[in-house]
């Protein structure tokens, strides 16, 4: 077995069994999915608000596992001195960052075996839908998010990692063009979300899913950038300890 496919292994065992982070990136996606389904509070612009929320919440759900969970928890491996031990393997960082992001997709396919069927419940009701684009745009997603949450948990130190994480969850939660649409927002601002990772996911899984995408080649280019850039930042800034 190469070092690779026994770190990924390693990574979701480990991930599997942690209970209560499995619950909390399942859950927070939940709640907000039937809340603001049945809860007419959110400008959607939409006949039925689960149209425009179930892709966007799809692209929540990648966010909270692959940058807030990935990224807090790597950085208290590094604070305990987990990662140093790795460090000293010959597993090296592009193996390790690579062995996560399986890890997180790993979880992904959790996730979305119950956000589906519960937006399906919900009367979310897809016309004539592109999985498989969709099904790109998240491994797409995945990578950028997760190169994103490698970047702090390799830089910076566990609590402070876990405070800038969670303040980045909600201000892309709630400027990112998840769950409030682009044309609601501030014309600066809305330019913003849709130049980050939040709003372009969003935008090519409302095309995927509901053909309700605002530019979705230009948020294909902009997704498929970060997705580039954010793991070799990652490989480049990491610290072992």
């Amino acid at each position: 077995m190469s070092p690779l496919q026994a770190q990924a292994r390693h990574e979701v065992t480990t991930t599997m069994r942690n209970g209560e982070q499995l619950l909390l990136t399942l859950i927070i996606p939940i709640l907000l999915l039937v809340f603001f389904s049945l809860v007419d509070v959110l400008p959607t612009d939409t006949p039925d608000p689960i149209d425009f929320l179930a892709p966007g919440i799809l692209a929540l759900a990648v966010m909270s596992t692959a940058m807030v969970s990935l990224g807090i928890g790597t950085g208290f491996e590094r604070t305990y001195k987990v990662l140093k031990r790795l460090g000293a393997t010959p597993l090296g960082r592009h193996r390790l960052i690579a062995a996560k992001i399986i890890s997180v997709v790993a979880v992904e396919v959790v996730q979305f075996a119950i956000l589906i069927p519960v937006a399906y419940a919900l009367g979310w009701d897809p016309h004539d839908p592109n999985w498989l684009a969709a099904i790109a745009a998240v491994v797409v997603g995945t990578i950028a998010f997760a190169g994103t949450g490698l970047s702090f948990a390799g830089t910076l130190r566990g609590e402070i990692n876990l405070a800038a994480l969670n303040g980045l969850y909600l201000v892309l939660l709630l400027l990112g063009g998840m769950v409030i649409p682009f044309a609601k927002l501030p014309g600066p601002m809305s330019a913003v979300a849709k130049a980050l990772p939040s709003g372009a996911l969003a935008d090519v899984l409302r095309e995927a899913l509901a053909h309700g995408g605002v530019r979705p080649g230009t948020s294909w280019v902009i997704l498929v950038a970060w997705a580039v850039v954010t793991p070799v930042v990652a490989m480049r800034v990491f610290r072992w300890e």
